[in-house]
């Protein structure tokens, strides 16, 4: 795959002297769904505002297809952006809205107009609620007009900011599903930036993983969940329990009240709690060394009651080594 774009040291610092994006040097791919995730404040979304051209860096450059965009301003660049809010205009119908960038395009007919407008609503399967206004829509068709407005750009690369935190859980999970399987259709590389690591884990080719301004581990979901480099990443990735420096993932905790077998890693406990979770058991357990351990074993194994001793064991390989 070639570059789409690249981040050189990319920095933004404030008349304060707050620092918000630090030497951030990153290549995404064309056809690329890539998620910058991070906690707030970490400088994810300034980074996406830089891109847009919304900031200007202090430091670094932005280049698109091996082209500086310094000094550009966001209508010249072919990026296009989602907000978390998606600001549509609530006085146009859908139809005018997917279609008010392309009226930028002096130079294109009304029919390629019209054409890329309906596609773009078959795209994100809204054809024939088009003369509807963002008040008699849904969270999700909301979100699904924002998309399209942005994709009937044809943009290089689709920039969204947190574009699934204003909708439910249950319709949260559905439009992930579909924004995941419109990005492959599209073939347009997407920035994707949330602080849900669930939602970077299920939709990501690649992660990127911030913390104060800086990106602390780039990979596969795979490799930024099961071979953190640092401690923060580890820990922001979901649960981790820390044994005598050793990390362990709750799903990969075994629970027994017998020892493991030879060569498996394992110490005492007591169990302080177990909840049914439908699929599994929460056991949230106390080493005689004072740690908490949680396990999340198969509801399968039985029930474990209050104040049993018990081995915590796990297999080596799947401990988690890493810098403090």
């Amino acid at each position: 795959m070639d570059a789409v774009l690249e981040l050189r040291k990319l920095s933004k610092s404030y008349a304060n002297h707050q620092v918000a994006v630090s030497g951030v040097s990153l290549t995404i791919q064309q056809g690329e769904f890539f998620s910058l995730v991070g906690p707030s404040g970490c400088g994810k979304t300034t980074t996406l505002r830089l891109i847009a051209g919304f900031e200007e860096p202090t430091d670094g450059d932005v280049l698109l297809k091996g082209v500086s965009l310094r000094g550009l301003p966001p209508y010249a660049r072919n990026v296009s952006t989602v907000f978390q809010n998606y600001a549509l205009f609530p006085h146009m119908t859908v139809r005018e809205n997917i279609e008010f960038g392309l009226r930028r395009k002096t130079q294109m007919r009304a029919a390629e107009r019209q054409k890329r407008v309906a596609d773009a609503l078959e795209m994100v399967q809204l054809t024939g609620k088009e003369s509807r206004r963002p008040a008699q829509l849904s969270g999700g068709e909301r979100q699904r007009v924002a998309l399209a407005r942005s994709l009937v750009l044809e943009p290089d690369v689709l920039l969204l900011d947190e574009p699934l935190s204003a909708l439910d859980p249950n319709l949260r999970k559905q439009v992930r599903s579909e924004l995941k399987s419109l990005q492959r259709r599209v073939g347009i590389t997407f920035l994707f930036i949330t602080h849900d690591q669930e939602e970077a884990l299920s939709l990501s080719d690649r992660i990127g993983v911030m913390n104060q301004g800086r990106l602390e581990q780039v990979g596969t979901p795979q490799d930024v969940y099961l071979r953190p480099r640092t401690r923060f990443v580890a820990d922001f990735l979901g649960t981790v329990n820390w044994i005598n420096g050793v990390g362990v993932r709750p799903e990969a905790t075994r629970i027994s009240y017998h020892p493991p077998g030879e060569g498996e890693r394992a110490v005492p406990a007591v169990i302080e709690s177990s909840l049914f979770l439908g699929n599994c058991l929460h056991v949230k357990t106390r080493l005689i060394t004072g740690e908490p351990v949680v396990a999340q074993v198969s509801r399968l194994n039985g029930s474990y009651g209050c104040g049993e001793t018990v081995h915590v064991w796990w297999h080596p390989q799947d401990e988690i080594i890493c810098p403090q």
